[in-house]
């Protein structure tokens, strides 16, 4: 498989704008943040609290509209488990973010710098991992056994870490300028995050292009960030390909953030066709001024051998099954690699218990546009793939590769994201499950494409057993992924939103794979190279977002309330709609 095969999905011609585009219009959305930069650059991290303060309120107040937009888009009933993703992944994930952004900059005028909550731990290769989850009791309830660290480049102390933290906040002046942001087309806060990033973590204002595909939502993201379109700070503007080139190359954008595909990537920079490629190969862009991006991966789940229960069986396959669920599997960080020993003797068992919860979960609209033809390129390779649930209308099957060759390292499983409701598995060699462990390192690191953020569930005896227990934690060390989840699926770092969000850092232009950057990071770390975030092996009860709760819009819509205003008296009607079967 050639390099420029690998990857993720390619642009669609859903992405075309129709007719030549209102270069008038653009040109007034880009003037009028432009023309506030400096008032941005000049407005308090207190008053900048206060206008979060107000996001929020008007986020909440805007949620049910917006969400259920959302859900007629995608096919989903608002009081449905899907309908229940739509209102935390789609909207709670923004809120939690603008409440995190607006606690640092509280911190900013009472301490100098944003409190992280900590600890501080030393790990391998020179490196401290600062906790940032939980921050609080609130957390420590809602999200009972999980944590989240924010892990440094090698060499930085804790004392640089705090010397570096909100440098924007420092000359704010210096920072001034425009922003594009360069929407995604899948999960509706997608978009409002990366301005809330360029704003509060970057000190830019922004022009936010909405992606053709879910364009649908500006009207609530206006409602939404009304606060900050008010005083020139945003622009909100829609269009395709035409309009997206024309604003990256407009001369008063100073810089761009993009979530799609590599290839999305290498256009804008290097242009398309023979020519782009030329460039791309010779190195020579022509876009030069600062790309950021996070832009899809291959995701593996590694699966650690040891002696699960039945419940634990069950468990897993339900998490996983939610992992390849969840959007409908239009996820950037939807799993696409399942990474098995061989000699597992329950590997079998697994599997069909996975078979057997996605067969029992309703299949989903393939509203994301390609989706079919991506599936069909799988399956022409893959014939032998395991089609579940309903094919009728506009669904498509959930799908399970098995036992993919991993001596086959250009197979399209390994180096494709399908961006569709598809996942494969693959079976490593090892001679006991250390050495699976440090083999299933090897094998996600120099064979499967991208990393951006990968998993690994381990029982808790291979945790504590003496050898294979240093193995996971040195595995959580190596693997270069800007997420990783142990026990826990690694979207949990994108929705804390105290860690941060992007591709394992180093990757050239020329060969970008999961991007560049990182998004989030509300405590405006200076050098952070990725994110851990744990959870138990079996929570009880299972987490709300679980594709097999069938309570789980009614816990969405409490923690919705709860994230628009904190408070105790809220806690025992969101633990009791927890607990409820």
């Amino acid at each position: 498989m050639s390099q420029s095969q690998r990857g993720a999905a390619a642009p669609t011609s859903g992405n075309q704008d129709h007719g030549a585009i209102d270069t008038t219009t653009l040109d007034a959305a880009v003037a009028h943040v432009a023309d506030q930069a400096l008032a941005w650059a000049a407005t308090t991290p207190r008053e900048r609290a206060a206008l979060l303060e107000r996001i929020v309120a008007d986020t909440y107040a805007v949620a049910e509209e917006w969400a259920a937009a959302g859900c007629a888009a995608k096919g989903y009933e608002p009081n449905s488990v899907e309908g229940g993703e739509e209102l935390f992944s789609g909207i709670g994930t923004f809120m939690r973010m603008a409440n995190a952004f607006r606690h640092s900059m509280i911190d900013i005028v009472e301490k100098g710098r944003p409190n992280y909550p900590g600890p501080v731990r030393h790990k391998p290769g020179n490196r401290i991992a600062i906790q940032v989850m939980p921050g609080g009791g609130f957390d420590k309830i809602l999200y009972s056994g999980m944590s989240a660290e924010v892990w440094m480049e090698p060499g930085i102390t804790e004392q640089q870490v705090k010397d570096t933290q909100a440098e924007v906040y420092k000359n704010p002046a210096a920072h001034a300028g425009v922003s594009l942001v360069l929407g995604a087309g899948n999960v509706a806060s997608l978009g409002p995050r990366d301005v809330l990033t360029k704003l509060f973590a970057e000190g830019k204002v922004v022009v936010l292009k909405a992606n053709p595909v879910n364009e649908y939502l500006v009207p609530y993201w206006e409602k939404a960030m009304a606060a900050l379109i008010e005083k020139g700070f945003l622009s909100i503007v829609s269009g395709g390909a035409a309009t997206g080139a024309y604003l990256t190359n407009h001369d008063s954008v100073q810089d761009i953030h993009v979530t799609g595909s590599d290839k999305t990537h290498d256009a804008i920079v290097f242009g398309v066709g023979e020519e782009g490629a030329r460039r791309k190969a010779a190195n020579e862009p022509l876009v030069t001024k600062p790309v950021s991006c996070e832009l899809g991966n291959v995701s593996p789940v590694v699966i650690v051998p040891g002696v699960w229960s039945a419940q634990d069986i069950a468990y897993q396959a339900a998490h996983v099954a939610t992992m390849i669920t969840n959007n409908a599997g239009f996820n950037c960080l939807t799993p696409r690699v399942l990474v098995t020993h061989k000699g597992w003797a329950q590997r079998d068992e697994f599997l069909a218990a996975l078979e057997e919860t996605l067969s029992s979960l309703p299949t989903r609209r393939a509203y994301y546009p390609g989706a079919r033809e991506r599936h069909a390129a799988f399956l022409a390779e893959h014939p032998e793939a395991t089609l579940l649930g309903s094919t009728e209308g506009d669904q498509l099957p959930w799908t399970l590769i098995r036992n993919v060759n991993p001596e086959n390292v250009g197979d399209m499983a390994f180096n494709v994201e399908a961006f569709c409701a598809l996942a494969s598995e693959t079976a490593l060699e090892a001679s006991d499950p250390a050495d699976f462990v440090r083999r299933a390192v090897t094998f996600c690191n120099d064979v499967v494409w991208g990393t951006l953020s990968a998993t690994v569930l381990a029982h808790p005896t291979s945790m504590k057993d003496p050898v294979t227990g240093p193995a996971i934690e040195q595995a959580v060390a190596d693997l270069r992924y800007g997420s990783i989840g142990l026990n826990l699926w690694h979207a949990m770092s994108f929705a804390f939103s105290t860690t941060v969000w992007g591709a394992y850092p180093g990757h050239p232009i020329t060969d970008i794979q999961s991007g560049s950057g990182f998004v989030g990071n509300a405590f405006l770390f200076a050098n952070p190279q990725k994110s851990v975030v744990r959870g138990p092996f079996r929570a009880n009860p299972a987490p709300a977002w679980f594709a097999t709760n069938k309570n789980g819009a009614a816990v969405m819509r409490k923690l919705l309330a709860f994230e628009a205003a904190p408070s105790w008296r809220k806690i025992p009607g969101l633990l009791a709609a927890a607990l409820k079967k």
